[in-house]
């Protein structure tokens, strides 16, 4: 099977552009998955706290991210430039320019973060993984479907 992205349906002769209703709803459901996965952060977040509450939500701001990016591209290459965003953010951190916007603004400390640390790299690969998971078997179920 191919890495294909979630496209929208074609005219049934496979010709011309996807249809527009087809292209609305799949990027719908993109949104309404990146608002489930933004409340499946802060759900968790709520109720755990310490290494689960940290870790989890860096793997779910991936996750987020791979999400966004499907309606567009194959799964392997949403979670590649997930991942590649996610690393760059936390690399980012190293400068102090997250911290210093961060001070300044709470959507710049949601989006940047304020410090770097190690062990998000690896959580960052847990969210790519997962959404690449998650859209090859979208990608499976709309083959059979």
């Amino acid at each position: 099977m191919s890495d294909r992205a979630l496209q929208p349906t074609r005219p049934a002769d496979g010709s011309g552009p996807p249809a527009r209703d087809a292209t609305g709803r799949t990027r719908l459901l993109a949104a309404v998955a990146a608002l489930v996965t933004v409340g499946a952060g802060l759900g968790l977040r709520a109720v755990a706290t310490g290494d689960v509450a940290k870790y989890g939500g860096d793997a779910l701001y991936t996750l987020m991210v791979v999400v966004l990016l499907a309606p567009r591209s194959t799964p392997a290459r949403a979670a590649g430039i997930a991942l590649a965003v996610s690393w760059v953010v936390e690399l980012l951190q190293l400068t102090g320019l997250p911290a210093e916007l961060s001070a300044r603004s709470t959507a710049a400390r949601l989006v940047l973060g304020s410090t770097f640390n190690a062990p998000d790299l690896l959580w960052y690969v847990v969210g790519a993984s997962a959404g690449w998971l998650a859209l090859r078997v979208a990608v499976r179920g709309r083959k059979t479907g």
